[in-house]
């Protein structure tokens, strides 16, 4: 795969909404971190971008990998060290992942447990107070969206062609299921959880604010202020509510979209209480 075929929207996004490449001085050369003003504070973006010479091959297209996962644990608990003892930043992931990296390689050394690592990461900034938000502009899929973005107090998605979200690419969920994609894709217009489209997807209730009217390849000027505009109105919601992530369950497409999940938990709850 050459470097002209590989997803640069999450970097084109850091840089138009930050002024910087967001490069660090370490590799690897696929985690992407930049601060910039928002909302008259300062917040760091992080991204996750496709390197055509990156070592480990399974990870060259915006994958989530071994040096990915790590770098990204590393990153969050560096913004957590640096803001202990005053006013924790806003941290905005921007999402742009294919998968999470499939490979020997991976699995001999552990992926399992450095994307652990991310997400504890993640995690952990969010319950010590910092506001988590995931701007979807690519990507989302499987076990790179849970490493990277799925942790978010409050979670955005430009209404774009190009933003899909899934927990399997299409190719591999029409191996595990047996199925074609064009089937899978005709199954997914009639069943939400199983289509790959953001509008699909924002009635399970995960989404907090679907953002329409923006190319997310070619955002332009007006786009950027008003995607600012949003982003600084949903920290101002994650600062106000818990830092847990309840919305999920409560919000009014939840309820309509998982009210069959919702039931299933409370039913375990409360088999759970009575034993």
């Amino acid at each position: 795969m050459s470097g002209a075929e590989l997803s640069r929207i999450g970097l084109t996004w850091l840089e138009a909404l930050t002024g910087s490449a967001g490069l660090l001085e370490e590799p690897p050369r696929t985690v992407r971190v930049a601060d910039a003003p928002l909302g008259g504070e300062n917040a760091r973006f992080i991204a996750v971008v496709p390197d055509a010479d990156n070592r480990f091959p399974r990870a060259r297209a915006g994958e989530v990998g071994l040096d990915e996962a790590l770098a990204l644990a590393r990153q969050v608990r560096r913004t957590l060290a640096e803001d202990a003892g005053g006013r924790p930043r806003p941290i905005v992931a921007l999402v742009d992942v294919t998968s999470q990296a499939y490979g020997v390689r991976e699995e001999l050394l552990g992926i399992h447990l450095a994307a652990a690592a991310a997400v504890d990461a993640y995690a952990s900034a969010r319950l010590a107070g910092h506001p988590l938000i995931a701007l979807l502009v690519g990507k989302a899929i499987s076990g790179g969206f849970l490493t990277h973005g799925y942790q978010a107090n409050r979670m955005l998605a430009l209404d774009s062609p190009g933003v899909q979200l899934h927990a399997m690419s299409k190719q591999s969920a029409a191996r595990v299921t047996r199925r074609t994609v064009e089937e899978l894709e005709r199954l997914g217009a009639r069943v939400a959880p199983m289509a790959y489209d953001v509008g699909s997807f924002a009635k399970l209730g995960l989404l907090d604010r679907l953002i329409g009217g923006v190319d997310a390849a070619h955002p332009t000027a007006a786009d950027l202020e008003r995607v600012r505009g949003e982003l600084i109105a949903a920290i101002a919601a994650a600062r106000a509510g818990p830092p847990d992530l309840a919305t999920r369950l409560t919000s009014p497409a939840a309820l309509q979209g998982r009210a069959a999940s919702i039931a299933v938990r409370r039913r375990l709850a409360e088999q759970w209480d009575a034993s």
